[in-house]
C-alpha cells in the first residue's frame, strides 16, 4: 500500500484528489495539509511514502517545504501537482529533489501513474512540461528574469510577491532578517524592480504567483 499525504491550500482540491485516489486499491490517503509548514510536520509525524505537493501556498511554499522535508527524510517521494508549469519552477522543484512534476490539468490516470512511479523510486515529468524545459534549453537565454535567481532568492521572491514582510520570511525559512534583506536586494537587482508592487506585477506576468496578495 502506498501511503499518501495531500498538501494544497484549497480544501476542494484536496477532497477531489482524495476521491480519485480512493478508487485505487494500492493507494491510501492518510492525511491532508493546507500549507508548507503542515507538509513539513506531516512528513515528520506520518512518514508517508508519497506527498502530493502544491507550489504556491500561504506562508512556506512547496519549494521550501520540499527542500526541508527531503533534507531530513530523503525517502519521502514528492509529486508536485500544481498550476505553475512555467520556468523556472519545474526545474527548481526537480533540483530540490521532487520525483515528479505534473499539472493540475492532468487526467486521473497520469496522476496515478506519477504517484506509482515516485513510490518505486522512479521519476515522472508531464510531457508538456518536459517539452517546455527542453525548448528552454535550445532557445538560448531566457526572457524570464526569475530564472537568474538562485533557489533561495526565488523562494524569497515568491514570498515577497505574496505580500509577506521580511521578518515573516526570516521566521519561516529559518534565516536572519539581515540575510533575508540581502536576498531581497539581490531579487530586486536581478529582476530590475524597485518595490514589491513592481515585483508582484512581474511575478504575475511570468506565472510565479497566480493571485493578488495582501500588499
Amino acid at each position: 500500500m502506498i501511503r499518501i499525504v495531500i498538501v494544497d491550500d484549497h480544501v476542494l482540491v484536496r477532497t477531489g484528489f482524495e476521491g480519485i485516489l480512493a478508487k485505487e486499491p494500492d493507494l491510501e490517503v492518510i492525511d491532508q495539509g493546507a500549507s508548507g509548514e503542515e507538509a513539513i510536520r506531516l512528513a515528520r509525524e506520518l512518514k508517508p511514502d508519497v506527498m502530493l505537493m502544491d507550489v504556491e501556498m500561504p506562508g512556506c511554499s512547496g519549494l521550501e517545504a520540499t527542500e526541508r522535508i527531503l533534507k531530513s527524510q530523503p525517502e519521502v517521494g514528492i509529486v508536485v501537482l500544481t498550476a505553475h508549469v512555467k520556468p523556472p519552477l519545474p526545474a527548481r522543484m526537480l533540483e530540490a529533489g521532487a520525483g515528479a512534476y505534473i499539472s493540475k490539468d492532468c487526467k486521473a490516470p497520469e496522476l496515478i501513474q506519477a504517484i506509482r512511479a515516485v513510490a518505486r523510486g522512479d521519476r515522472y515529468l508531464a510531457p508538456e512540461i518536459a517539452q517546455q524545459m527542453a525548448l528552454a534549453v535550445i532557445s538560448g537565454p531566457s526572457q524570464n528574469p526569475f530564472e537568474a535567481l538562485t533557489t533561495r532568492e526565488l523562494e524569497v521572491a515568491m514570498m515577497l510577491a505574496k505580500g509577506m514582510r521580511p521578518s515573516e520570511i526570516a521566521s519561516l525559512i529559518n534565516l536572519s532578517p539581515k540575510t533575508v534583506a540581502t536576498h531581497k536586494y539581490k531579487v530586486y537587482e536581478k529582476t530590475s524592480v524597485s518595490n514589491e508592487v513592481e515585483l508582484l506585477k512581474l511575478a504575475l506576468r511570468h506565472g510565479l504567483v497566480s493571485t493578488e496578495p495582501r500588499i
